[in-house]
């Protein structure tokens, strides 16, 4: 490792980044450290220190206990785990911390991660980017999901210099991204702040003590978990009040304008103003960019009047971006009252968050929860009546194959026997809370069908397209894994088709959800696929099979620029192990051009229209 100094000190002056003698103090205590070894150069303005790093100072002993651990106290050695496969970049870090008194550990590969974590309990990770077999930012996503460890600080250190890279590790979960060359001074600092304020933070919160926290250490605001827990408890004695659902608009945007990190920092400002204007009652961020409030004893006549001072005061003054850019945030709200007799706090979530849905129709941004049987002869409802059908477009690989694969597609005929597509019936069952059952509906019939030709020559697989808003129910990945183990389905079979747009605003939700049901096979397709910085960092984010482009791809196919991007976005989804499947291919031309292009399967009215049957013939197809 290269490190930038100016030496233009004499050659026995102690440099600047180099701490003092008694740094270590700080952290342990009256015992004086251990003597360096005789073999460690001292660290002066004329030494280079990319030459030949030093050893690493020994560490304090550390006395080991079979009996758990207990918590460390605000003035123990900071514990740092050190994952890097290069030895002379990991003993130079190393050797910088030790200096500092701080107590750290080098594990060289991805591989073991999370046992060198319960052993050394660090207080933060010191993360490569390139490592061998699993890379730092899939790793750092394999370590958000364990227990515990969801707020564990994880900094990169990394030589790569593209700033897209660097967003695409803060995506992954990474709390900082340092660039090498690093000075010492920097990287101590780095390190020590970060550790200095998670141990701060911890030591505020219930769970420290073994109880869920009750604050989100990052924003200090309400957990979720304890804003539901209250709402639930408000419920059980029947108080009066008010539950208010806010939405921050074109979340989307931002995060494709702005970037991750960005869209995060400006979401924990939203988070803060919102907690200031609901102020004394309860917010909590719900996810990436809605919130929730619990007004728990106000006049249920004003709920109104809470809900549109609560969109006033989002939008009232700007946002700083950086440096000098700024932007205005807009919103919308759903509140209803506690007084309604919700069965739980889970059904008082689904109505506000039903009728954000409505708010978002309205001028005003603002609506009011009506309970179910008094919309019963809404317009929205009215569309819903009718007969669920299914038809049944087959995807084909350009290389041939015998796997019978199939896109369900959802239909609705009416009374009147018109038949409505999924782009209709899906926005109205949104709108009406219904997008759980349908979507339910949908799965248990494919589920059905994978039953039926569990046993057939050509084995059958079904892409299935689902809402963010039903798979974000644990009770409906509850309910999957159970179906598939009763009827002993393949989950290999089933892949289940999400929408890009969706997954780049939920896509922590996405992430819980995939990685639970990947456990029992079940595939996962990225539609309606985009390039961009965002979108492709989910091809690697996310446990993916398939990724399906843009019909746009299909349809402009004749245009060169457009040809080209297909290319590089096929290239980039191939490295990472994904196929590729093109979509509403209408004639020879467009089949070619998307053959030309690299993907892998193709699926389209050229190769047949959605139907009623599964008879394809797939292992005679020429394509």
């Amino acid at each position: 490792m290269a490190v930038h100094d100016n030496a233009v000190a004499s050659t026995r002056a102690v440099r600047a980044e180099t701490p003092p003698a008694d740094h270590w103090q700080r952290w342990a205590g009256a015992a004086a450290p251990e003597p360096a070894p005789s073999n460690v150069v001292p660290l002066t303005a004329g030494t280079p220190i990319s030459a030949t790093p030093p050893p690493p100072l020994p560490a304090a002993p550390v006395a080991v206990d079979e009996a758990p651990l207990p918590p460390l106290g605000l003035d123990a050695p900071y514990r740092v785990l050190i994952v890097e496969d290069d030895r002379s970049q990991a003993l130079f870090a190393q050797s910088v911390l030790h200096g500092a008194g701080m107590q750290a550990t080098v594990h060289s590969d991805a591989e073991g991660v999370q046992q060198a974590i319960a052993e050394n309990r660090p207080d933060l990770i010191l993360m490569d980017l390139h490592l061998p077999g699993l890379d730092g930012m899939r790793l750092t996503a394999l370590i958000r999901q364990q227990p515990g460890q969801q707020l564990l600080p994880i900094v990169f250190l990394s030589g790569d210099p593209d700033p897209e890279r660097q967003f695409e590790v803060l995506d992954s979960g990474a709390d900082d991204f340092l660039s090498k060359p690093i000075r010492p001074r920097h990287l101590i600092a780095a390190v020590s702040n970060r550790i200095r304020r998670a141990r701060a933070q911890a030591a505020t919160q219930p769970g420290a003590h073994g109880a869920p926290a009750m604050n989100n250490p990052e924003t200090g605001l309400p957990t979720r978990h304890h804003v539901m827990q209250q709402l639930g408890a408000c419920l059980a004695h029947r108080d009066h009040g008010g539950l208010f659902f806010i939405e921050v608009a074109s979340a989307l945007g931002l995060r494709e304008r702005y970037g991750y990190a960005a869209f995060e920092r400006l979401m924990i400002q939203a988070a803060q103003r919102l907690a200031d204007t609901a102020h004394p009652h309860l917010l909590a961020r719900l996810n990436d960019n809605s919130f929730l409030v619990l007004a728990r004893g106000i006049d249920e006549e004003g709920l109104d009047a809470v809900a549109r001072n609560l969109r006033e005061q989002l939008s009232a003054r700007a946002f700083v971006i950086r440096d000098d850019e700024s932007v205005h945030l807009r919103g919308v709200v759903g509140h209803a009252q506690l007084s309604l007799g919700f069965s739980d706090a889970g059904a008082a979530l689904e109505a506000v968050e039903r009728t954000t849905l409505q708010a978002r129709l309205l001028s005003a941004g603002v609506a009011a929860h009506v309970r179910r049987e008094d919309v019963a002869a809404q317009e929205h409802l009215a569309l819903l009546e009718g007969q669920l059908e299914l038809a049944y477009q087959p995807i084909v690989a350009v290389a041939g194959g015998n796997t019978a694969q199939y896109q369900v597609l959802l239909r609705l005929r009416q009374a009147d026997g018109s038949v409505l597509a999924a782009g209709q019936v899906i926005p109205a069952a949104e709108a009406a809370g219904r997008i759980a059952d349908l979507d339910q509906q949908v799965l248990d019939h494919a589920l059905g069908l994978l039953d039926l030709y569990r046993h057939a020559t050509q084995p059958l697989s079904l892409f299935v397209s689902q809402s963010l808003r039903t798979l974000a129910r644990d009770a409906f990945a509850d309910w999957l894994l159970e179906s598939l183990e009763r009827r002993q389905i393949d989950g290999s079979a089933l892949i289940i088709d999400v929408r890009l747009p969706d997954a780049l605003i939920h896509t922590v939700t996405l992430q819980q959800f995939c990685n639970r049901l990947s456990a029992a096979g079940v595939r996962f397709c990225l539609s309606q696929f985009e390039p961009g910085s965002e979108a492709d960092a989910l091809l690697s984010q996310l446990p993916l099979s398939f990724v399906r482009m843009a019909a746009r791809f299909s349809s402009s196919h004749a245009n060169q620029a457009t040809r080209d991007e297909l290319r590089g976005a096929i290239e980039l989804a191939h490295r990472a192990g994904l196929q590729i499947i093109g979509q509403q291919i209408e004639d020879p031309q467009a089949a070619a051009a998307m053959w030309m292009g690299g993907v892998d399967f193709i699926q389209g009215n050229m190769v047949q229209s959605a139907g009623s049957e599964l008879n394809f013939d797939f292992h005679n197809a020429v394509l």
